[in-house]
């Protein structure tokens, strides 16, 4: 059973968590069980818990029914071009849970589109872990999660975001090793570890170099030094090497960069110290007094190539995009002053971050200078955002163009539209979801054929509170002021979640 690498800050500390990351006709709505159990026949009580959880209700409680369902309802047009599958993943426990619930530990679900000469279907499709096939044989929730922990342990749930490398989709959790996925039916295939070399977790957020087609990722301890292990896959799929990378103490890292010939990891001060636990104190803290590292190495590098530098304190979950430009390594991330994600803010709500201003991620530039050693960082807009994206045709390159959801000034991570960063002219155009509507992550892609770097599509769930409905808006990026140019009306209500793939028919 593989563990979260960030499971003991919660294990020994009572105190709840800050804000999260941010944030027809025929055959439809025909169902086909699998190993959920039908609506009506929910796997949940009316009362969970003592006191309601925020993420076990409304349009964050998770859906129970697995479902095909073709053809879909459009409004508007897809587009002739666009042909392939939307997968986006998320958390939705099959069961009521052991204790106090948060977000991260909810099972791994796929919610998929596929989109085929001008026609959709969909379906949704449980990630078969081992923790997942346990509980589901009991018939009852076994593992405890970050908030309450139970003897049994934690699962790998699989349910953070995709990746699509060497004609093989892979769900990641970055606690464990991902799961290999059938495409375009979602059944899972099984745990993915390159053939037994997998040698750490995996990253959630790896990245494909879209020139030389390697994917690089890392996995991270917080109580075993090397703290820090960097591999690189070849386009083929083979995992070449695994190289330990030392860090001073245990830290929460979730997301690094790449550039042409370099790699960018971010040793913030979101630290995990034993000693806290002694005191009976959260493990986890933002040691604001701690300098923010970024360590860059050549790709194929190691340990003893890593050059460090030291910036102002701060905290980025997500980054956008790195690239070189003369002697400048430059990286561009959504940046937080503070971070309280694991129980750092006392008294806070598991979700609610309107008293805690810092912890508000906004576009930052950092500029390294790999001749002098010296550091640029600038802020790049005010405008609350996560979940960035790029065209990923560029990443790695210099880039004009960046998107990210817009956050909501709403007590749970919502987003209410989708921003899209013109870096070049320091501009920024705004996709509204309309009142009462909130979505996700916009996942860019382009049109077939297109030289234009911001020539193609935003593609993201929305629900609309006020009706009950979900659907996939699909917003032309040259037009983003502009209604979605098409909607495809969903069979059932899709839950808020975290990060998805588009994947191009074959």
């Amino acid at each position: 059973m593989s563990y979260p690498p960030y499971v003991l800050a919660e294990v020994s500390s009572p105190n709840r968590t800050g804000y999260l990351l941010f944030w027809s006709r025929g055959r439809t709505n025909q169902a086909i069980e699998h190993s959920a159990t039908r609506e009506g026949q929910t796997n949940f009580p009316n009362t969970m818990t003592a006191t309601p959880n925020p993420y076990l209700a409304d349009n964050f409680a998770p859906v129970q029914t697995e479902l095909t369902s073709d053809p879909l309802c459009v409004v508007g047009k897809l587009p002739p071009e666009l042909n392939g599958m939307f997968v986006r993943n998320g958390p939705n426990p099959q069961f009521s849970p052991i204790g106090r619930y948060h977000w991260f530990d909810g099972d791994g679900m796929l919610h998929g589109v596929q989109i085929q000469d001008g026609k959709a279907s969909y379906r949704n499709r449980y990630i078969h872990t081992t923790g997942f096939r346990q509980e589901h044989q009991a018939g009852r929730a076994l593992f405890g999660g970050l908030l309450q922990p139970s003897p049994n342990g934690f699962k790998n749930v699989a349910n953070t975001a995709l990746v699509w490398h060497h004609n093989q989709l892979l769900a990641l959790w970055e606690g464990g090793e991902p799961h290999a996925i059938e495409v375009p039916s979602l059944d899972t295939i099984g745990s993915h570890t390159f053939g037994g070399k997998l040698a750490s977790p995996m990253t959630a957020h790896p990245k494909i170099d879209p020139i030389t087609g390697e994917m690089m990722f890392f996995g991270y301890s917080l109580v075993q030094p090397p703290y820090l292990k960097y591999s690189v896959v070849s386009a083929r799929g083979e995992l070449l090497r695994t190289v330990p990378i030392d860090l001073p103490i245990g830290v929460m890292m979730h997301d690094f960069a790449i550039t042409e010939r370099y790699t960018i990891f971010m040793d913030l001060p979101l630290t995990f110290r034993m000693e806290r636990i002694q005191r009976g104190e959260p493990a986890f803290a933002f040691e604001s007094d701690r300098p923010s590292r970024f360590g860059i190495l050549p790709r194929h590098g190691d340990n003893s190539t890593v050059r460090w530098f030291e910036a102002s304190s701060c905290y980025v979950f997500h980054t956008l995009n790195a690239y070189e430009l003369g002697d400048e390594v430059v990286l561009i991330a959504c940046r937080m002053e503070n971070a309280s994600v694991l129980g750092t803010a006392p008294g806070s709500h598991e979700g609610d971050n309107r008293a805690i201003g810092s912890d508000v991620p906004r576009l930052h530039c950092w500029r390294f200078n790999l001749n002098t050693g010296a550091i640029q960082e600038d802020p790049l807009d005010d405008r609350p955002c996560e979940f960035p994206r790029i065209n990923e045709q560029y990443l790695g390159q210099p880039i004009r163009y960046g998107y990210t959801g817009s956050s909501a000034p709403t007590a749970m991570p919502k987003f209410d539209g989708l921003l899209k960063f013109d870096l070049e002219h320091q501009s920024v155009q705004t996709h509204s979801f309309g009142a009462g509507r909130y979505g996700g992550e916009g996942v860019f892609v382009p049109r077939p054929g297109a030289t234009a770097e911001d020539d193609g599509w935003l593609i993201t769930f929305v629900y609309d509170e006020a009706g009950g409905k979900s659907e996939l808006v699909i917003v032309a990026a040259q037009a983003m002021s502009e209604e979605p140019i098409a909607r495809i009306l969903m069979p059932q209500r899709i839950p808020y979640g975290f990060h998805g793939i588009w994947v191009s028919s074959m």
